[in-house]
């Protein structure tokens, strides 16, 4: 006889007040029935729920489940598949033919000699907003800049046009735009890919997508490549760096043993990657039937993965609800796992230990300029989490 099983009737949208960076409520409880959940998706089909960090995990590296765009089983309607270069959205072999061009590209090494960039851009931004302050909001003055600067120029986007380029990002990615505006956003950030992508080709120059240029590529899958590490290395950045320095002034004594010993930085960026997981869930779908939990995933059904809960599983983190520097577990998935594991990983992670004690030490007096509970918070709708505008104060 199969184990009773749990359901959640539709995937939670909100977080409890008082609690920006915990998961909704519901996907903790769900969480506490078990690893595995029946739910019914946006688009009103039968899905399944998945939040323990094992079973998550072990999708993840299952090729029996598809992260195949145009397999997603969400609602009565066809899904179109990825446009060409978005390799997030396909399995291998296409997956693999346009991300090993760019392994090579984003290793720990190369990442590690990006450091001295980092520290400068990072050292601009704090000098603006001294000589602007004592106040500034954290996302415009200091998270969004400097991965937004490093992605710019690792793809080779010219200076001037980093400003509209960054709105238009901010607009399809924000959870919160119209639908008009979502497709005028993205049309207008694709068309200047297509322009980009033509002008490297043209006039290469010393940056990733210049590089790519050499490789049997067609331009639109430059440019859908591009637009791929756009969204990954510039928003989930700049939420972790606006979010995770929230996180840091409500939890005081973390900070103070943050700025008493920089030697904890590394495992202090992997705790908050943990404990935030701004990516909060992905998708995949069945390609056969699939025993998992003790249930049957029936072939084609999609099923949602909770990064943020597995990331919060009581089975692999002592106290996960509790935000702990000096936590010695890792193994967190916020990066992912398997063969889509993030690509910006190192750099994503060189750039928040460079800004953390940057800030901090800054600013020793750094401080929230309103209410916590009056920041204003991301919406669950958008792919990546995290807080739209963070007021910050010190004394000057």
């Amino acid at each position: 006889m199969r184990a009773p099983v749990h359901t959640v009737t539709t995937l939670p949208t909100t977080r409890q007040p008082g609690c920006p960076f915990d998961p909704p409520a519901e996907l903790t409880d769900a969480q506490r029935h078990g690893s595995i959940s029946r739910c019914t998706h946006v688009g009103g089909k039968p899905g399944w729920l998945i939040t323990g960090y094992d079973m998550v995990r072990s999708v993840l590296a299952d090729s029996r489940f598809s992260a195949r765009k145009e397999l997603l089983n969400v609602g009565d309607f066809e899904v179109p598949p990825p446009p060409p270069g978005e390799f997030l959205l396909m399995d291998d072999p296409q997956h693999r033919r346009y991300r090993k061009p760019l392994a090579g590209k984003f290793t720990v090494r190369r990442m590690r000699q990006l450091t001295e960039r980092i520290e400068q851009i990072t050292a601009d931004c704090l000098d603006a907003m001294e000589q602007a302050g004592p106040s500034a909001d954290l996302v415009t003055a200091f998270a969004k800049p400097i991965p937004t600067i490093i992605i710019c120029e690792l793809l080779g986007v010219p200076y001037e046009d980093r400003g509209s380029f960054q709105e238009q990002i901010d607009l399809f990615l924000g959870g919160e735009t119209s639908e008009e505006e979502l497709i005028a956003a993205y049309t207008a950030t694709q068309s200047y890919l297509a322009e980009l992508v033509a002008a490297k080709r043209a006039n290469p120059t010393d940056d990733v997508l210049s590089d790519l240029t050499d490789s049997d590529l067609t331009d639109e899958e430059l440019q859908g490549i591009s637009l791929i590490l756009l969204v990954a290395g510039l928003d989930t950045t700049a939420n972790m760096l606006s979010l995770g320095t929230f996180a840091l002034l409500q939890h005081p004594e973390q900070l103070a043993a943050l700025r008493a010993d920089p030697a904890l930085t590394g495992q202090a960026v992997e705790e908050l990657l943990r404990y935030l997981s701004v990516a909060k869930t992905f998708m995949r779908t069945a390609l056969e039937d699939i025993e998992l939990g003790g249930q049957t995933i029936t072939a084609g059904t999609t099923v949602i993965l909770s990064y943020n809960t597995a990331n919060r599983d009581p089975e692999r983190f002592p106290d996960p609800h509790v935000l702990d520097l000096h936590r010695q577990q890792g193994g967190h998935l916020a990066f992912g796992h398997g063969i889509h594991q993030c690509l910006g990983q190192q750099l994503a992670r060189i750039e928040m230990q460079v800004a953390f004690p940057a800030l901090l030490n800054r600013f020793p007096t750094l401080r929230l300029a309103v209410p916590a509970e009056e920041v204003a918070l991301r919406p669950e709708t958008a792919d990546i989490y995290g807080v739209k505008s963070l007021p910050v104060t010190w004394d000057a």
